[in-house]
C-alpha cells in the first residue's frame, strides 16, 4: 500500500502545482490567522481551482466559529476538513463534510480515547505537542506513543523532512504523512525540490 503524502501550508499556486506534480495526494490550506501559512478564501479559492484531478484541497481549522467555516466552504472547493485545535466532535461533523482531528501528541495521551470521541473522523493527524503552537512546528514527537492497532488510519506529522520521512513510515506505518515546514525555503514559501525529495523517500519506504 502506497503511503499518502498531504503538503501543508500551501499559499501560492505554484506550490500546490508542485505538490500535485511530485505525486502529492491532498495540499493543505490554512485558515487559521495566527499562522505564517494563512491564506485567505480568494487565495485559497485560487489555489484549490488550480489543482488538477483527484489531489484533495484540505481545510485547516483552528477552534474556528462555525460561521467562518461556512463562509470559507461557500467561497472555497474543499474535499476535507482539518480540525487542528479542541474542537468537540459535535462542531466537526455539523459541516457535514468528511473530516481529520489532530491530536497534539504528549506523554499520556490517549489514542484510543480520542478514536472513541471522533469515531466520525476519517483518520486521526498527530502532530507534535508545542506550546503556542498548533502545527507547522518543524518538531517531531516520540513514535513509540502510537499504539499497534488504532481503529482509525494515522496521518503522521510533526518534524518531518526529506531526511527522515523514509524512517518514520518504516517505524509507524501510517495511511499517510503530512508536511509543511520540512519542505520549504522560508515560512509559507515550498521548496518543490524538497517536496519532490520528500515524496521520493515517502515511496522509497513503501517499497
Amino acid at each position: 500500500m502506497a503511503t499518502a503524502v498531504k503538503i501543508c501550508g500551501i499559499t501560492r499556486v505554484e506550490d500546490g502545482l508542485a505538490a500535485a506534480r511530485a505525486g502529492a495526494y491532498a495540499i493543505g490550506l490554512v485558515f487559521h490567522a495566527a499562522s505564517p501559512r494563512w491564506v485567505d478564501a480568494e487565495r485559497a479559492r485560487q489555489i484549490s481551482q488550480s489543482l488538477p484531478p483527484f489531489v484533495t484541497a484540505v481545510g485547516l481549522f483552528v477552534n474556528p466559529a462555525p460561521a467562518m467555516v461556512r463562509a470559507i466552504l461557500r467561497e472555497v472547493p474543499l474535499q476535507l476538513l482539518q480540525f487542528h485545535g479542541d474542537e468537540p466532535a459535535a462542531l466537526c461533523e455539523s459541516f457535514q463534510m468528511p473530516y481529520i482531528k489532530a491530536v497534539r501528541m504528549a506523554p499520556g495521551t490517549d489514542l484510543l480515547q480520542y478514536a472513541a470521541s471522533y469515531r466520525s473522523a476519517k483518520g486521526l493527524l498527530l502532530d507534535a505537542m508545542v506550546e503556542g503552537l498548533r502545527g507547522g512546528s518543524g518538531h517531531a514527537f516520540d513514535w513509540s506513543l502510537i499504539p499497534a492497532h488504532l481503529p482509525l488510519p494515522v496521518v503522521l506529522a510533526g518534524g518531518l523532512t526529506p531526511d527522515n520521512v523514509g524512517e518514520a513510515i518504516r517505524a509507524v506505518r501510517p495511511w499517510a504523512v503530512d508536511v509543511s515546514s520540512g519542505v520549504e525555503r522560508e515560512k509559507g514559501i515550498k521548496d518543490a525540490d524538497k517536496i519532490a525529495a520528500f515524496i521520493r523517500g515517502a515511496r522509497d519506504a513503501d517499497v
